[in-house]
């Protein structure tokens, strides 16, 4: 009997911003998925401004960190591209990440970004510099979430 194959879905917080106060928080540390499948990813955040973009970015085992999708604070559509698709809660500061038919290709790291903006930043052309703070994936040989040996 084939074993199904299985996505390993690594999640992690990135924040991206000016000097507002914020906050980006992940809870799922890893997740096993069957090919296939629809994946959720959920993130919450916190912020002290009304116009943000919230952002997810995709870092497989390569190394090289490639954007998802974006979703603005403003716009009254939930964003979607390609498999991806995103589902904001203003109310509860949530956004969640959906990544529908899973690929082995999806097996990787996922990193929700918050990038806060004024209307005078972006026209002046403001750059915003990234800071990253990155949660270890489970150790080799154990299972997500509980760190027992598979």
């Amino acid at each position: 009997m084939v074993l199904p194959r299985l996505l390993k879905l690594v999640t992690v917080s990135v924040w991206l911003g000016s000097s507002f106060a914020q906050n980006v928080t992940q809870a799922q540390p890893a997740m096993w998925v069957q090919e296939k499948e629809a994946v959720s990813l959920l993130c919450s955040y916190d912020t002290s401004t009304g116009s943000y973009d919230l952002l997810w970015y995709k870092q497989p085992s390569s190394g090289e960190m490639d954007f998802l999708i974006l979703q603005n604070s403003y716009s009254q559509q939930n964003a979607t591209k390609g498999r991806y698709s995103v589902n904001l809660q203003k109310a509860s500061k949530s956004i969640q990440l959906v990544i529908s038919a899973s690929q082995l290709g999806d097996s990787a790291v996922y990193f929700c970004a918050l990038r806060e903006g004024t209307v005078g930043g972006l026209l002046e052309g403001g750059a915003q510099k990234p800071r990253v703070c990155l949660r270890q994936p489970p150790a080799v040989g154990t299972k997500a979430g509980n760190g027992h040996p598979r």
